[in-house]
C-alpha cells in the first residue's frame, strides 16, 4: 500500500486522538492511516498542547501558526537593530549570528537568516544600498578569483613557500606573519599590511613608496619592536617591492613567496585586504585620509569577532595569548 506526503486533515487527527486514547501504537495508528510510522510520532510531538495535550482542534491549527510571516528581522525590530548596527561596523552575517550565540543571549539568528534579510530588502525595494551591510558590498555571495603578476626573477634567493615547515599551515604557533600592499588607483599610493597567521591580527601603515628599499626598512622597524618568538617567518607574493626581503633575515626572520599566480596560498591576509577594502575602497585618495582614520579602520578590523576564532576578535587572542597588552589596544603602528 503506497504512502502519499498530503498533509494530516482534521479527520486524520481526530483518528489519531482516538487511536491514542485506546493505547494504539504509534505503528498501528500509522497503518491504520496509511502513513509512515515518523508522520504520526512527528505530528503528535509537534502539535500538542502544553496544557490540553493532542487535541485535534488545537493541532490543525499549529502549521497554520508556524507559518511564515516574514522575516525575524521584520517582526523583531529590536533583532534588526541589533544586527544592523554590527553589520554597519564592517562584520560579516556569520560574526554577528555566531557573536549572539557566543554571548548566550536570547535573541539569536542563524547567518543565512541575515543573508535572506538583506537580500529581500534589496530585491523588494531596489535599493541597493542594502548590500552594504554585506561582506565587501557584494549584493552576491561567492568567491572571484584574481589573476596576479610575478616577478621571480628579480628576487634573489627567494625561497618557495612548498619548502616552508608544514607546521606553519596549522596556524597552532605565534610569530608567523604574512604581508601585502594595497594598492589605489592614483599612482604611487599604498598602504602596507601584514597580517599574524595565529591571531589574525591586521597592522597597517600609510608607505609612500613601493620601491623594495622603503618597504623593507618599514618592514625591519615594524618586526624589531617585537621579540623574537613573535618574528618567526614572514610569506610574501612575487612583487619587486618585497625583493629586499633579505634585510629580515638580519632578525632572524625566514622568508617565503608564494608561487606564481597563487595569491591564495598566503590566504589570510587576502581576506584581511578585502574586508578592509570596505572602508579603503580602491578609489580613495590617501593623501586625504588621516592617519587617525586608517587607526580606527585597523581597530575595528582587529575587534571584530571571527568565525576562524570562535567568534573572539584578532585583538583578543593576540592580547591573552601573544603579548598581552590591554584588548582595548591594538598593535602600534611605526611612526612615518
Amino acid at each position: 500500500m503506497g504512502r502519499h506526503a498530503a498533509q494530516l486533515s482534521l479527520e486524520d487527527r481526530c483518528t489519531i486522538a482516538r487511536a491514542r486514547e485506546a493505547g494504539q501504537t504509534i505503528r498501528q495508528i500509522a497503518a491504520a492511516l496509511d502513513r509512515a510510522p515518523s508522520t504520526i510520532l512527528r505530528e503528535l510531538n509537534r502539535n500538542r498542547g502544553a496544557q490540553v495535550g493532542y487535541a485535534p482542534a488545537y493541532a490543525q491549527q499549529q502549521p497554520r501558526t508556524r507559518r511564515w510571516r516574514g522575516s525575524r528581522l521584520l517582526r523583531q525590530p529590536a533583532l534588526q537593530a541589533h544586527v544592523l548596527r554590527w553589520l554597519g561596523q564592517g562584520w560579516s552575517p556569520a560574526q554577528v549570528a555566531g557573536r549572539l550565540e557566543r554571548r548566550g543571549r536570547a535573541l539569536r539568528i542563524s547567518s543565512e537568516s541575515i543573508y535572506r534579510f538583506i537580500d529581500s530588502q534589496i530585491r523588494r525595494t531596489k535599493d541597493y544600498r542594502w548590500r552594504h551591510y554585506l561582506p565587501r558590498g557584494k549584493s552576491k555571495r561567492g568567491w572571484r578569483g584574481r589573476k596576479g603578476g610575478s616577478a621571480v626573477d628579480h628576487i634573489r634567493r627567494r625561497v618557495a613557500i612548498g619548502e616552508r615547515p608544514a607546521a606553519i599551515q596549522q596556524r597552532q604557533e605565534p610569530g608567523h606573519w604574512e604581508a601585502d600592499l594595497m594598492l589605489f588607483a592614483k599612482y604611487g599610493q599604498a598602504v602596507l599590511v601584514t597580517h599574524e597567521r595565529r591571531s589574525r591580527l591586521l597592522v597597517a601603515s600609510r608607505q609612500p613608496s613601493k620601491a623594495a628599499s622603503p618597504v623593507a626598512r618599514r618592514l625591519t622597524a615594524l618586526f624589531q619592536a617585537l621579540p623574537p618568538a613573535w618574528r618567526r617567518t614572514i610569506t610574501f607574493d612575487n612583487g619587486t617591492e618585497f625583493a629586499q626581503h633579505e634585510r629580515l633575515h638580519l632578525l632572524a626572520m625566514r622568508t617565503y613567496f608564494c608561487d606564481p599566480h597563487a595569491p591564495w596560498q598566503k590566504g589570510g591576509i587576502e581576506n584581511a585586504i578585502g574586508r578592509m577594502r570596505r572602508g579603503l575602497p580602491r578609489k580613495t585618495d590617501l593623501a586625504t585620509l588621516s592617519t587617525r582614520r586608517l587607526l580606527a579602520l585597523v581597530r575595528a578590523y582587529n575587534h571584530t569577532p571571527r568565525k576562524c576564532l570562535d567568534y573572539e576578535t584578532p585583538a583578543e587572542v593576540f592580547t591573552r595569548d601573544l603579548l598581552h597588552f590591554k584588548c582595548d589596544s591594538t598593535f602600534p603602528l611605526p611612526r612615518e
